[in-house]
């Protein structure tokens, strides 16, 4: 398994894991090359809540969403609030959020569907995409893993909804576990630290002190607590890249703040069932 960049004939990138099967689902993880917004949100921002210009995220949308053979309209995505909600997405939801941030599936940061070419997106600049495949039930989820998220166990959350709703098996389900702010760079203060502390009480590892500094390895925790309700490793694929490391490939809020801008774009990932 392996997670990789791959160039596509619409000149943009996508991050891809190939664990998940390209024949029953498609998925990508955008990257901030080939857009058209502007500094600070140069290149392919693609949120509308930053700051950027709506029309130059919607031209962004486009572009993105083509490139995987859906068109903007079909788009689903929510406001990501850093909680634990997940939301399960039929067809009459088909382009909430798609076009206007206020039209967006509300204060959600998973959802699920088994709906055929419905695309289902998230935005990310730092924080863990974690994209879900059940080839048995045909059906797909993704999840935000801040550092609230993840130490609520929202990844395992998105799996139970998954296995409420469709009946999925955790042998049967793929995961891909997405770029995000590594353990290198990732700095926490006490309370990140005591609260990896006391949901994770087995796994002192996911925090590290460096100088007197404590550092969180946000996607090991997320792989953890997917291998604590009953996921074969092999079934997870993990990215091991750090956002703020690869800034000129990824949106990353930290690196932002570091150069004074106090915003950023967005990248997406982006998962749904082919029909």
């Amino acid at each position: 398994m392996s997670y990789f960049l791959k160039r596509n004939e619409q000149n943009l990138w996508h991050g891809k894991f190939s664990n998940i099967p390209e024949d029953i689902f498609f998925h990508a993880i955008s990257t901030r090359i080939g857009g058209v917004s502007q500094s600070p949100y140069d290149g392919l921002n693609l949120a509308l809540h930053v700051g950027d210009r709506d029309e130059d995220v919607l031209t962004n949308r486009k572009k993105f969403i083509q490139s995987l053979g859906y068109g903007v309209e079909d788009i689903v995505t929510p406001n990501q609030v850093h909680g634990e909600k997940i939301f399960c997405v039929e067809e009459i939801h088909r382009g909430c959020g798609s076009k206007n941030y206020s039209g967006a599936i509300p204060e959600t940061d998973a959802l699920i569907t088994n709906v055929p070419d419905l695309p289902l997106m998230l935005c990310f600049a730092d924080c863990v995409p974690i994209l879900f495949a059940d080839e048995e039930k045909g059906a797909v989820g993704i999840a935000h893993g801040g550092w609230k998220g993840t130490v609520k166990k929202i990844s395992a959350k998105t799996f139970q909804a998954m296995k409420e709703n469709f009946g999925s098996s955790a042998k049967n389900c793929f995961v891909g576990i997405g770029p995000s702010i590594g353990k290198c760079c990732y700095e926490v203060g006490e309370e990140i630290r005591d609260a990896c502390k006391k949901n994770f009480p087995d796994n002192p590892e996911l925090i590290e002190e460096r100088e007197g500094k404590f550092f969180f390895d946000l996607q090991t925790a997320n792989k953890i607590q997917l291998m604590e309700v009953g996921f074969p490793e092999e079934n997870i694929d993990v990215a091991g890249e750090c956002t703020r490391c690869k800034n000129s490939w990824y949106f990353s809020y930290r690196a932002a703040k570091k150069n004074n801008f106090p915003d950023t774009g967005r990248i997406a990932a982006v998962i749904g069932i082919r029909s």
